[in-house]
C-alpha cells in the first residue's frame, strides 16, 4: 500500500480514536507499509497473506503461535482465531470509554486448513472431504468468535452504539481446491471474475444510528464506498482527501436518488508483475456484468451467468467497455509506479521472496522454503540517505538458525501441533531439502556484481556496499556447482554506523 495513501485508521486516529488491528494486513512487511505504520496504534498480526507464508514466523501453524505486536515478535496460547478475537475483545474493553475502532481479520478460513479435530469432527458424517470438513470447522469456529464478540459488546453496554460489520475479501474458495461448495447459485470461486468471485456478504449493525429494523439493500456497492461510508458515519470529514467511491448512508437510511442506478463498479484479479488491460475483469453497472470485454449477463433473468447475451445488446456493451476505459486509465497511471522497499533511515529491512518481482512462481510460502524451490527475480529498493548497508543472505528466516546448505532430514526443527494440522500440509512443518549452495551472488544496478564462496557451517552470506541516494534493483542469488539458481529467499538490509 503505497505510502501516501490515506487509510481509514489514519483518519479514525486523527478524529481522536483508538485503532486496533488483530489478524491478517498483508499490505507490506516491513516500513512504511506495516500496520503500525499506517495508523494502527495496536497491531497484533501474522506475517504475509497468511499463517505460514513466507514471511510469518517461522513454524506458525495456528496453535500457539508467535505474531507481531507493532513489530515485535510476541508467542501467543491458543488457536489462531480464538487469539485475534480475545485480543480484539480486550483492545475494545481497554479504550470502552472512548471512541475505538477494532478490525478483526482472521487468516481462517484459509489453508493451510489446520483447525482442532473437535471442529472438524462435526462434519464426520456429511458426504465430504477431509479438507473440505476441516474448511467448514474453520468457519464453525468464527462464528462461535463473532458470538463472543456481539455477547462482549453486550456485557460492556456497547452493543447499540457500536457499528459492528461482518464482511469477507473474496468469494467462496471451495476449501481452495474448486470443491463444489454452497456459493447462492452464484458462478465461480474466489478469484473469478464471475459474481461468485467478488460478490460477497457485507452485514451492518448499528441499532443506536440505524434502528433495529432488518433490511436488505440491493443497490450496487463496492469497496471503494467503505472508507467514505464509516467517515460519515463516525462524523468525520475527509477534509482535502477525496474518494473513488462513495458514502453509501443515505442509502442505509432508506433515500433513493437516480443516480445509483446509473454508477458502475470496475473489478479484477490480476496477479501478473505486470496488468493486462481486461485480465480476469468484470464492470458492474445496476443489473448488467460485462466479464472479460466479451461476455454480457443480466443477473435480473440469469444470476447464475449462464447466457452470454452481448449480441443481443451491443449498446450496453459499449457503454461497460467505455467505463472500464476510463477506469483503466485511472489505474494504468499509477501501474509503473513501483512501491519499493526503503533503506537509508535508520530501519532494517528483510527483503524476502514472497515480494519478489517476477513473472514466475514465487516462493511464498514455508513448504516451498523447506523444499528448496526455485525462483528468480529482484526487488526494488529505494535508498532516501546515502551510507554504506549490509547485505546478508539467508536461505532460512533468522529465527530457524540453520545454516544455509543445511537439511532437516528427519524429525522436526519445531514443535506443531500434529492433531490440528491438516493431514496434507505437514510439509509447511517438517522436513526439508540439502542444497549444494557454494556461492552468493549480489547485483544492484549500476554497480558491479559481487560474490562470496559459501562455508557448508555458514548461515548468512555478508556483503557490505556503499549506496547513494537513489532508486535501485536488487538481485540476491544462490547457486550451486550443479546448476541451481535461485534468489536468496530472506535478505536483511541493515545501514552500518558512518
Amino acid at each position: 500500500l503505497r505510502r501516501e495513501e490515506w487509510t481509514l485508521p489514519t483518519a479514525l486516529g486523527e478524529a481522536g480514536y483508538r485503532t486496533g488491528i488483530f489478524g491478517k494486513w498483508h499490505l507490506g512487511d516491513d516500513h512504511p507499509y506495516r500496520p503500525e505504520d499506517r495508523g494502527f496504534q495496536t497491531a497484533i498480526y501474522h506475517g504475509g497473506g497468511g499463517i505460514s507464508q513466507q514471511p510469518d514466523w517461522w513454524g506458525n501453524d495456528y496453535f500457539d503461535d508467535t505474531y507481531l505486536v507493532n513489530g515485535e515478535p510476541k508467542k501467543f496460547d491458543g488457536y489462531c482465531t480464538d487469539v485475534f478475537f480475545s485480543e480484539g475483545m480486550c483492545f475494545i474493553e481497554e479504550h470502552r470509554d472512548e471512541p475505538f475502532f477494532c478490525m478483526i481479520s482472521t487468516n481462517a478460513p484459509h489453508g493451510p486448513f489446520n483447525v482442532e479435530p473437535r471442529y472438524r469432527d462435526l462434519y464426520d458424517d456429511a458426504d465430504i472431504s477431509e479438507t473440505y470438513a476441516r474448511f467448514l470447522g474453520m468457519i464453525t469456529n468464527i462464528d462461535e468468535n463473532f458470538g463472543r464478540l456481539r455477547a462482549k459488546l453486550a456485557e460492556l453496554e456497547l452493543e447499540d452504539n457500536t457499528i459492528l460489520i461482518f464482511m469477507s475479501d473474496n468469494g467462496q474458495t471451495g476449501a481452495g481446491g474448486g470443491e463444489d461448495a454452497y456459493n447462492s447459485g452464484m458462478r465461480g470461486l474466489k478469484g473469478s471474475p464471475y459474481e461468485g468471485g467478488h460478490r460477497i456478504p457485507f452485514l451492518m449493525r448499528w441499532p443506536a444510528g440505524l434502528g433495529d429494523t432488518p433490511r436488505r439493500i440491493d443497490t450496487l456497492s463496492g469497496y471503494t464506498d467503505f472508507m467514505p461510508t464509516l467517515l460519515e458515519m463516525c462524523q468525520v470529514a475527509p477534509g482535502a482527501h477525496t474518494f473513488h467511491g462513495e458514502s453509501l448512508v443515505s442509502l442505509l437510511h432508506g433515500e433513493t436518488s437516480d443516480h445509483w442506478s446509473e454508477r458502475m463498479v470496475v473489478t479484477d484479479t490480476q496477479r501478473v508483475a505486470d496488468p493486462v488491460k481486461w485480465r480476469q475483469s468484470c464492470v458492474m453497472k445496476n443489473r448488467w456484468r460485462l466479464v472479460n470485454r466479451h461476455e454480457l449477463y443480466d443477473l435480473t433473468v440469469d444470476p447464475g451467468q449462464t447466457q452470454n447475451v452481448a449480441s443481443d445488446h451491443p449498446d450496453i456493451v459499449a457503454e461497460l467497455r467505455a467505463g472500464y476505459e476510463d477506469w483503466w486509465t485511472l489505474c494504468a497511471a499509477q501501474a509503473d509506479r513501483e512501491t519499493p522497499f526503503f533503506i537509508g533511515n535508520g530501519r532494517e529491512v528483510i527483503l524476502r521472496t514472497h515480494d519478489l518481482r517476477s513473472d514466475g512462481m514465487q516462493v511464498w510460502n514455508q513448504a516451498q522454503v523447506r523444499k528448496g524451490q526455485s525462483c528468480l527475480g529482484w526487488w526494488p529498493l529505494q535508498v532516501e540517505r546515502a551510507g554504506k548497508f549490509r547485505f546478508e543472505l539467508r536461505r532460512w528466516p533468522a529465527e530457524a538458525g540453520h545454516a544455509i546448505s543445511a537439511a532437516i532430514d528427519e524429525g522436526c526443527d519445531i514443535t506443531y501441533d500434529r492433531e490440528g494440522v491438516a493431514p496434507g500440509s505437514t510439509q509447511f512443518y517438517e522436513g526439508s531439502r540439502a542444497l549444494d549452495i557454494e556461492q552468493a551472488i549480489l547485483r544492484i544496478s549500476g554497480l558491479p556484481m559481487q560474490q562470496l564462496d559459501i562455508s557448508p557451517g555458514d548461515a548468512t552470506a555478508r556483503f557490505e556496499v556503499d549506496l547513494p541516494e537513489g532508486d535501485y534493483r536488487v538481485r540476491a542469488e544462490f547457486s550451486s556447482p550443479a546448476g541451481l539458481q535461485t534468489a536468496a529467499y530472506y535478505v536483511h538490509v541493515n545501514e552500518l554506523a558512518p
